[in-house]
Parts: C-alpha cells; structure tokens; sequence
C-alpha cells in the first residue's frame, strides 16, 4: 500500500513539475508552482518527513508564488506606464 502512494505521489509531481515547464504565461506558472509546492509537501510527508513537508507548504506553495504574483504585477504596471513617461519627456524637450 505505501509503495503505491509513494508511485502516485511521484507522478504526481512529474505531472504538475512538467505543467509548470510547459506554461508560458508567468501568473499560471505561478498558480502551477503552488499546486506542485502542495504535490511536494504530500511526497514529503509519504516519505515519511512532515517537517520538511510543511516547509514545503508554507515556502513552495504559498510564499514563493506569492512573491513571483507580486513580481509580474509589479513588471506588469512598469510596462504600461514606461511609454507613457517617455511620451511626456519628448514633448517637453523637444526631441524626436
């Protein structure tokens, strides 16, 4: 019965490790990321490690992909108003 968990587990996290490759879009890589941080902390705790399997959770599933939102968002509103700037710049100085 273990070893079957255990094979479960690890294709679980083959799966949900190769969706978060295969994804180009970073807020879905994000979102992939933290269903396989939560896929590792089940592995983990199989494997018979719930303290590295809770680490997991709180770091791989909820902290990172948190962090990397925030980073795209953040990415994101720099992209739309950098034309913006520069637009204003031009006009002001006078240049091409």
């Amino acid at each position: 019965m273990t070893e079957a968990v255990m094979v479960v587990a690890l294709l679980l996290v083959a799966a949900s490790a190769t969706a978060a490759v295969a994804v180009r879009d970073p807020v879905r890589q994000s979102l992939v990321l933290a269903v396989l941080g939560v896929v590792l902390a089940v592995l983990f705790t199989v494997l018979q490690a719930p303290d590295v399997g809770l680490s997991q959770l709180a770091v791989g599933s909820a902290l990172t992909p948190l962090l990397l939102l925030l980073t795209v968002r953040k990415v994101r509103r720099r992209g739309q108003r950098a034309p913006d700037r520069t637009a204003g710049r031009r006009g002001r100085e006078g240049g091409p």
